[in-house]
């Protein structure tokens, strides 16, 4: 199973959209701040950081940045709602992903199943 970690300062998205990927079929470990998701990816394997840009105390882009010498194989998606966020998470992560807020939850999935389209998924594990 694709293990995600999701790192998400507000709560009602967070469980909004911890709902929608494990009912897709992911398993999801969700947390509120970066600074918590950094000890999960030290102890456990996961496929993906989900991530929104914006946080208190590391924003999302810092945690990828680290997470990424942690995990190089980790991949990266990040949400955030404000334009020039997503400008410089394209600079500073290039192979990541981003999804702007707002986006309808099928997107969100649909772009996750795309980051593991089978045949991608197994070559790199």
């Amino acid at each position: 199973m694709i293990r995600i970690l999701l790192a998400e300062d507000d709560q009602v998205m967070r469980e909004y959209l911890a709902r929608a990927l494990e009912k897709s079929g992911y398993a999801v470990t969700a947390v509120d701040r970066g600074t918590a998701a950094l000890p999960l990816i030290e102890q456990e394997e996961f496929d993906l950081l989900l991530t929104d840009i914006v946080m208190p105390e590391m924003d999302g882009i810092e945690l990828a940045q680290r997470a990424g010498e942690l995990r190089p194989k980790l991949r990266v998606m990040f949400i955030t709602g404000f334009a020039a966020v997503t400008l410089k998470a394209g600079k500073a992560m290039p192979q990541a992903r981003v999804l702007s807020k707002p986006f309808h939850l099928r997107d969100l999935v649909m772009e996750v199943d795309r980051m593991f389209e089978i045949g991608e998924f197994e070559e790199l594990r």
